[in-house]
């Protein structure tokens, strides 16, 4: 199941109570103060790990805590600090503070890492002639996770044009594919291999017109695109369903330009797919004359055209 929004609390480690202790003997009447201070409490650390690839665990376990630090003790023993909690999130993850919306943190890179909260500072000792004191309460809020896929290729379109089958026949990624929309409900990723080059490509579920307003989820889908480098607009050169491709290419490019975030800048391949269809062919041309722009003729389901496809692929990512 892929789960790319989560909402959790977390809580730093309180620090540790101060010693209030004296050190008496028979030369000394009134006592020596000698209480040691508490530890400090563990802070709570987000790091980003390639492992994992949702934020599927965050919907059992939302409640993080970290350790307390010990109490001081006599003859200045300080208490021990507690430890730093590591929580790990996918690659792409975004740190939000639930109550203001800021973005607290974004990790892309793997092992980059962020202190969220900050585990309270241990009590004051009496070992300074000062009375001793309890330890301050660990920092914490509440946060939202969202994930934002890293993938150096997205692939965009109107349901049921072919991105499914696509991206089954040129990786190993098992997306499911019928001759029903909405059969994608999440994004699939899948590794293509070229010329020894890796190269994540992104199966984005159908898009359809308001997606930017979040009208079949199409908001969260499109968060997806972001980080990608280029995107592959693919559309239904056959009409199978009834629709116009150039329509439909034109619909979608509006929904990139509201959704904002300047996702409509990126890299963009057009590909015309269901070209083993008779239909495909006999509107190519017309399609190719209203766009006025490269196109890549293809057939997800048979292969015609696809190493060009992949081919124009690797010359932009270079």
């Amino acid at each position: 199941m892929f789960i790319d929004q989560a909402r959790i609390h977390v809580k730093a480690g309180d620090g540790g109570d101060g010693c209030t202790s004296f050190y008496r003997d028979r030369s000394i009447r009134k006592g020596k103060a000698n209480g040691g201070p508490g530890g400090e409490g563990g802070n709570i650390i987000f790091k980003a790990d390639k492992n994992m690839q949702t934020l599927l665990d965050f919907q059992y376990n939302r409640h993080f805590k970290a350790e307390r630090g010990n109490h001081g003790s006599s003859n200045n023993k300080k208490g021990k600090s507690g430890k730093d909690l590591y929580v790990r999130v996918p690659p792409g993850t975004v740190l939000k503070d639930a109550e203001t919306g800021l973005i607290l943190r974004d990790l892309v890179e793997e092992s980059e890492e962020v202190t969220i909260v900050k585990g309270g500072p241990g009590g004051r000792g009496n070992n300074k002639k000062e009375d001793g004191s309890v330890g301050e309460k660990g920092e914490e809020r509440d946060l939202v996770l969202e994930l934002k896929l890293i993938a150096d290729v997205g692939i965009i379109g109107f349901p049921n044009v072919g991105k499914s089958t696509l991206i089954s026949r040129i990786s190993c990624a098992k997306s499911k594919v019928a001759d029903y929309p909405f059969t994608t409900k999440e994004p699939i990723l899948g590794i293509v291999e070229l010329h020894q080059k890796h190269i994540a490509f992104a199966d984005m579920p159908g898009l359809i017109e308001n997606a930017h307003t979040g009208r079949g989820l199409g908001d969260r889908f499109l968060r997806h695109i972001e980080r990608t480098k280029i995107l592959i607009h693919m559309v239904d050169i056959a009409g199978v369903e009834r629709r116009d491709a150039f329509t439909d290419y034109i619909a979608i490019r509006k929904e990139l330009v509201l959704y904002g975030k300047h996702v409509e800048e990126k890299p963009e391949i057009i590909a015309c797919n269901k070209m083993d269809l008779p239909e495909g062919k006999k509107k190519l041309e017309a399609f190719k004359k209203r766009i006025g722009k490269k196109i890549f003729p293809i057939s997800a389901a048979t292969g015609q055209g696809i190493d060009k496809l992949l081919q124009e692929i690797e010359n932009i990512l270079v």
